[in-house]
């Protein structure tokens, strides 16, 4: 089980894509406490795919997708 919940992983994803938003218009932005200017864009983008992909896998255990089954064929 994840060390996050979905809602911890939405609220993270959120805090990355506002931070890239200030920076891509020239601002600086801050993430947990830590400010981040222009020079840390590349260090946003692989936080914001990292959240969104652990966002993605959280919602996908919540509805049952990506579960194995085994289908065996009836001869």
């Amino acid at each position: 089980m994840p060390a996050f919940t979905l809602e911890t992983a939405q609220a993270r994803l959120a805090a990355y894509l506002t931070a890239e938003e200030k920076v891509l218009v020239g601002q600086a932005g801050s993430i947990e406490g830590r400010s981040v200017t222009l020079a840390d864009l590349d260090s946003i983008q692989a936080g914001i795919k990292l959240w969104a992909a652990r966002v993605t896998d959280l919602e996908n255990r919540a509805s049952g997708l990506g579960r194995c089954r085994n289908v065996s064929p009836r001869w």
